[in-house]
């Protein structure tokens, strides 16, 4: 049998205390560096670890490395589900008969900390500063506004291929200049 504590939780469920104590804080780090918002974060962490929780039994990995990796495919797969859907789901928690702590105004400022959200939001002030105004304007009407394409293209006075083109080559230079860790 596996010497990972997540490989051991198949038969033990108490050993997946151990799993979540030594991975909680890199997935909580991995979704605040990617929704720069801490209680998103703390969702989709909560999410992933009762997916893993529940799926535990198919976990075939032999070691804490494998067990991270296959944990972090689960990280991807809900951070995918949160941005297509636009909120986290809550079911696979209800499932289980989780429920949510409330989060204080202190666990938030934690979570900022930990992931380095204030250097990070910095970096992207920084880097949208050096954006050219076009392009700057289509993200903002696009990501900060939340404009569909169309309203960006009519807001700009510009064809909706080229509003997508300048949003498209504003993100992929943001994304260049400050990757998350």
């Amino acid at each position: 049998m596996a010497s990972s504590s997540l490989a051991r939780s198949r038969t033990e469920p108490v050993q997946f205390t151990a799993f979540y104590e030594a991975e909680a804080s890199r997935v909580l780090r991995f979704f605040a560096r990617r929704v720069l918002d801490g209680e998103v974060a703390l969702d989709l962490t909560a999410e992933t670890f009762a997916q893993a929780f529940a799926a535990r039994g198919r976990f075939r990995g032999a070691d804490d490395e494998d067990g991270r990796a296959w944990l972090f495919a689960i990280a991807r797969a809900q951070l995918a589900a949160f941005l297509r859907r636009g909120y986290a789901d809550r079911a696979a928690q209800a499932r289980l008969g989780l429920e949510r702590p409330p989060v204080t105004e202190q666990d938030l400022l934690r979570v900022d900390e930990l992931a380095g959200l204030a250097e990070l939001r910095e970096a992207v002030t920084r880097a949208l500063a050096r954006l050219p105004a076009r392009q700057r304007d289509a993200v903002r009407l696009r990501i900060v506004d939340e404009l569909d394409y169309p309203e960006v293209a009519q807001r700009l006075n510009v064809s909706e291929q080229t509003a997508r083109a300048r949003v498209s080559r504003a993100l992929r230079r943001l994304a260049e200049e400050v990757s998350p860790a």
